[in-house]
Order: structure tokens, then C-alpha cells, then sequence
């Protein structure tokens, strides 16, 4: 991800001056790539380069000393999802947001869409009246990352699937709703293939060594209670036997839709009496923004840097909330009842 920030940077006609990585063969890779100097470790770079703004790329464990430093020195931060590994961590850096000259940005690319800005207008002017629920889906049939890697160690990671894809679906479902306060959750968290033996992956995800950690979950099924009675059901696997799904499925009080995660399909539903009682769907057709996912991600993060002005989109606040709720659910999973959300 930080080639990909990086390679976006220079596209979109900034100036890349710099990378840290632990790995030798990675920092000659970046730099020769870039043009860039190359650090061993943040701090040197930080210390040494006259910067506007960084992105943090880093396994999660490792988010809060990089992104924390950088917002001390009031740079601008790009920091990969989820915030932080842990939800302490993940406050003290919301803490650090809040007290720097800087912003902090955490990259929820799947917002920037053009399902997404289209769905985000309606929603502005009223057409689904109060949104009500929200079905969200993000399941793979078969996608456990490289077991071994540090997607599979919990003291790096923090989680498995609901840290590594659930972060996604948590985040779009509570900003298809406008972020309403969450107050209870109910989990269950389950690992049935990490370990199997005669685990079938066709894709080539499933990277077993003979020391290979998988101490994570796979899958997560989670009921989300948040303030009126709004409600999110949340179903996430990195590995399930059904077919995969990025649906999210939005009921209002007036009219309701579908679309996918990071996806450009839009349906609308409502329901008329106009002539005679009637339902009716429509479906989204045409114009496209001109940079979604990452790159667009990427392109306004750089925007508010050169403005000056912190963006709305994808806020440290936003991204506590979401650590939060992740939080709550490994609490549910282990409890084996619903949660309050802290």
C-alpha cells in the first residue's frame, strides 16, 4: 500500500521525497522507483526531510508510533485502516489528531465512489426519509491472506477478518447512515478453515509455512445497535462455502437501496400511488467520478493537504468509532453476549 500511495502521489503530480521501510531490498526498491531518499526508520526521516505530509502503511501494530510522531511535528497523515491494532492505541492517536496543527486521514477507500456520492446526494435532500437498517456483506469464499504473514498474528494485526475487511464494511454501513452513535453489539467470531489441512484455495491466498501463526479469526456474523433503534447486520469472512458479496443493502423510512462496497451499481427502491398503488426500482446509468478507490482516496486526502483544510471524509473520529465497534465485537465474540460500545 505504500507503493500504491506513493505511485498515486507522483500520478496526481506531487513530488514523493522520501520512504522508511525495516527491509533493505524494499528501501532500495522505493527509492530507485521514486527517485526518493530511503530511511531505516521513520524518525531519521522525519528528522531529515522537509515534509507536507506522509502516509503510514505500516502492519497495524505499528500505526500509533509512526502516525503519532508525524502528527507531533503537525505533518498531514494518510494512515491505512483499520487506526490502530488496538482501541487504546487507536485513541491515543484520535488524542494526538485532535492536539496537532496537522490532520489525520485514515484511508476508507470504498467511500469514494460514484454508487457512493450519488446515494450520499439523495440522502442529503431526504429521499430515504430515516434510514432504518443497513445489511452489510463482505464475504469472500475463499481469501485468507497469507497465513504466516502478519494478517494471521493477532500481535500484529489486532484481529483477522474483521480487522483486515470488516473495518471496510463497518465503516461504509455507519456512513451510509450518517454515523449514528453506536451503543450495543452482539458477535459471534468463528476460525474454521484457518487450520484445516485440506483447506482448498484456488486463488492462492492461503500461503501455509510450518511455523505459520494463525491465531485470528476467519469469519464474523454481528448484530450493530446504534441510537434510535437503528440497526447494521454485518456478515464477514475471509473464507466462507457460499458465494462471495460486497452487498449492502440500505432500508429507509421512505425509500431504500442497494449497491456494493467500493462499487458503481445503484438501485433505488420505492413505492408510488400514483395511477394505482404500485412499487418501482431505478437503476443508476451514465456519468462516473473520475477517480474512485484508492487513487481517488488518495486524491483527496492530497487536495486538503494543499488547501490546508482538513477533509471530512474519513476522519480519525470516524475511525475510533469504527475501532470501537471492533472492539465490541471481539468483546461479544468471547463473552458470548451482547456489549455496550465504549
Amino acid at each position: 500500500m505504500g507503493q500504491t500511495h506513493a505511485t498515486n502521489a507522483e500520478t496526481l503530480g506531487h513530488e514523493v521525497v522520501a520512504g522508511a521501510d525495516l527491509i533493505e531490498p524494499a528501501r532500495e526498491e522505493f527509492a530507485e522507483t521514486y527517485g526518493a531518499t530511503s530511511y531505516e526508520g521513520f524518525e531519521a526521516m522525519y528528522d531529515a526531510e522537509d515534509l507536507d505530509a506522509v502516509a503510514v502503511s505500516t502492519p497495524n501494530a505499528f500505526h500509533e508510533e509512526a502516525v503519532v510522531a508525524a502528527l507531533e511535528r503537525g505533518y498531514d497523515v494518510f494512515c491505512e485502516k483499520p487506526l490502530a491494532s488496538d482501541l487504546e492505541s487507536a485513541e491515543r492517536i484520535a488524542d494526538a489528531a485532535v492536539e496537532s496543527e496537522g490532520f489525520c486521514m485514515v484511508n476508507f477507500h470504498n467511500r469514494v465512489s460514484t454508487a457512493t456520492e450519488v446515494f450520499k446526494d439523495h440522502q442529503a435532500e431526504g429521499f430515504f426519509g430515516e434510514i432504518t437498517h443497513v445489511d452489510a456483506n463482505y464475504v469472500r469464499r475463499r481469501g485468507i491472506p497469507g497465513v504466516g504473514s502478519w494478517f494471521t498474528n493477532r500481535e500484529l494485526s489486532g484481529g483477522g477478518a474483521v480487522v483486515d475487511i470488516g473495518v471496510h464494511a463497518i465503516d461504509y454501513a455507519l456512513y451510509l447512515m450518517d454515523y449514528p452513535d453506536v451503543e450495543e453489539v452482539f458477535a459471534v467470531t468463528r476460525t474454521e478453515f484457518g487450520h484445516r489441512d485440506d483447506y482448498v484455495d484456488p486463488g492462492d491466498w492461503y500461503d501455509e509455512t510450518d511455523e505459520a501463526v494463525f491465531d485470528v479469526e476467519d469469519s464474523a456474523t454481528a448484530m450493530i445497535r446504534c441510537e434510535d433503534d437503528r440497526t447494521i447486520s454485518l456478515e464477514v469472512t475471509w473464507a466462507a462455502n457460499q458465494e462471495e458479496t460486497n452487498d449492502f443493502v440500505v432500508r429507509g423510512t421512505e425509500a431504500g437501496a442497494a449497491l456494493e462496497l467500493g462499487g458503481e451499481e445503484l438501485t433505488l427502491y420505492q413505492a408510488g400511488t400514483q395511477g394505482t398503488d404500485h412499487l418501482f426500482d431505478s437503476t443508476l446509468t451514465g456519468g462516473s467520478l473520475d477517480r474512485t478507490g484508492w487513487e481517488g482516496s488518495d486524491e483527496r486526502f492530497l487536495e486538503a493537504v494543499q488547501t490546508g483544510e482538513p477533509p471530512a471524509l474519513n476522519t480519525a473520529e470516524h475511525a475510533l468509532t469504527v475501532q470501537r465497534v471492533i472492539d465490541a465485537i471481539y468483546r461479544s465474540g468471547e463473552k458470548g453476549t451482547s456489549v455496550s460500545v465504549e
